[in-house]
């Protein structure tokens, strides 16, 4: 599904990974574990293609995504839930999860909004309040069913539990456990797997932009 083969990426002239190669097979959860710093975003902004890798490839589902568009990749069925969130203040919660499903033409804006709403029925409640309104841990959830809501081949989660109360780490571990066995690939970035290490199937530890 994902293929990441000894990536080169530096942001304003500082390398922040070097050589780095990971794989995410079709249907499996993968980990991806490292201190701040090691490189954990910098792997998914390359994937998403806000940064481009000096050296080595990465290729989706068989495809060189070297010459794909950003917003093509949203349309390719890769949901990207950041470690900020990244939401817009001023659109409500459901607009958020909506907008890359905007970008995709061939999802039906119905059929997306249930699934997330199956998965987070909480949300459906907040529907109509705007993102600057709600707290740090709901934001996470509109985080998640954004990626949710178009990410229908691959979910990239990038610290999905950094800075959230113990309830919700654990609503969110529910949600993503409920993601094994579908169609969906997920790899998830964390500084340790404390939540996860019994859902992944695999993991790949980084530390300074590599591989150990």
């Amino acid at each position: 599904m994902l293929k990441v083969e000894g990536i080169h990426v530096a942001i304003q002239s500082v390398v922040a990974l070097r050589g780095l190669s990971l794989t995410v097979a079709d249907g499996t959860m993968v980990g991806l574990v490292g201190r701040n710093g090691a490189g954990k975003t910098t792997l998914m902004r390359s994937v998403m293609g806000h940064l481009t890798p000096s050296q080595g490839t990465i290729s989706f589902d068989g495809r060189d995504l070297a010459g794909v568009q950003r917003h093509e990749r949203a349309v390719m069925g890769i949901g990207y839930m950041p470690e900020d969130r990244g939401l817009v203040p001023e659109l409500t919660v459901e607009e958020n999860i909506l907008v890359p499903v905007w970008v995709n033409k061939a999802l039906k804006q119905d059929q997306r909004l249930a699934l997330v709403y199956r998965v987070l029925p909480e949300l459906q409640e907040m529907k109509d309040r705007r993102a600057l309104l709600l707290s740090g841990g709901q934001q996470k959830l509109v985080a998640l069913a954004r990626a949710l809501a178009v990410g229908t081949r691959l979910l990239m989660l990038d610290e999905p539990f950094e800075g959230v109360a113990p309830a919700l780490s654990k609503r969110l571990a529910d949600v993503i456990a409920g993601l094994k066995g579908s169609q969906v690939s997920v790899l998830i970035a964390q500084s340790d797997l404390n939540h996860s290490r019994k859902l992944v199937d695999s993991e790949f530890v980084i530390e300074r932009g590599e591989n150990i």
